[in-house]
């Protein structure tokens, strides 16, 4: 398809024009996963799932909450 006609489309809202792209394999910069183990003490974990449960998320996602808070913080402190 040319760049004009995906314009069109684009512009006259008329059709989806996700349609016309590939995405199987878009992948967001920075974002690739990696995993990693890290050990805690019986009383973080324990901490870190009350925290989980108060706001209604995984014990992984409060983890990777507060790190994501701290390390912007520090990049915006530098």
């Amino acid at each position: 398809m040319k760049a004009k006609t995906l314009d069109k489309k684009f512009d006259d809202n008329k059709e989806d024009i996700l349609d016309d792209f590939d995405l199987s394999k878009v992948r967001r910069p920075n974002q690739e996963q990696r995993r990693v183990n890290v050990d805690f003490p019986t009383w973080m974990i324990a901490s870190l799932d009350k925290e989980a449960k108060h706001f209604g998320v995984t014990r992984q996602s409060i983890i990777k909450i507060w790190l994501a808070e701290r390390l912007e913080k520090r990049a915006s402190n530098n």
